[in-house]
């Protein structure tokens, strides 16, 4: 049984899945031009603090390029009712999210530990809307793989076979 019978209310499990996908492309691309235009971009790992910026970049880089693909296949398994095609970006979007939620608490907490209180806080208070926001599309991508499920196991007429 899906966990939401409707996107946003009003909207259809399909129109919230392909929509999903299509965030998710313009929001890669937009992330990997940007890194690839600035030039005095920080960033760095949580974990492995030694690898320099370049080598930083380029696992980033790479991450988005699959995201891309992941999410065109997320919009083309919607569109051709492949729940098969869809199974890559849930796997990837709650991975994202788990990421997402540690980096955001753990720059917060660097933030306030460097006596940066406000910028601690727009880091945790928009992190955690967006983290939010992602975690409810992932519902919705969730809720139609699982209206596909349940409609490849009825038969025919719409009802589920009979069986021994």
């Amino acid at each position: 049984m899906p966990i939401l019978e409707r996107c946003c209310f009003c909207g259809s499990l399909k129109v919230g899945t392909i929509i999903s996908g299509v965030l998710g492309v313009v929001t890669a691309v937009a992330t990997l031009i940007l890194i690839l235009v600035v030039r005095n971009i920080r960033m760095k790992t949580i974990i492995i603090d030694t690898l320099s910026p370049e080598i930083v970049k380029i696992i980033i880089a790479l991450n988005l390029v699959m995201t891309v693909l992941i999410s065109v296949l997320l919009i083309w398994g919607a569109v051709k009712r492949n729940k098969f095609m869809m199974l890559p970006w849930i796997m990837l979007t709650i991975m994202i999210a788990i990421g997402g939620l540690i980096s955001i608490i753990w720059t917060a907490v660097e933030y306030y530990n460097k006596d940066h209180d406000t910028s601690g806080t727009l880091v945790l208070v928009f992190g955690l809307i967006g983290i939010a926001i992602m975690v409810y599309l992932w519902l919705v991508v969730l809720s139609y793989y699982q209206q596909l499920v349940e409609e490849s196991h009825r038969g025919t007429y719409g009802k589920v076979p009979y069986r021994r």
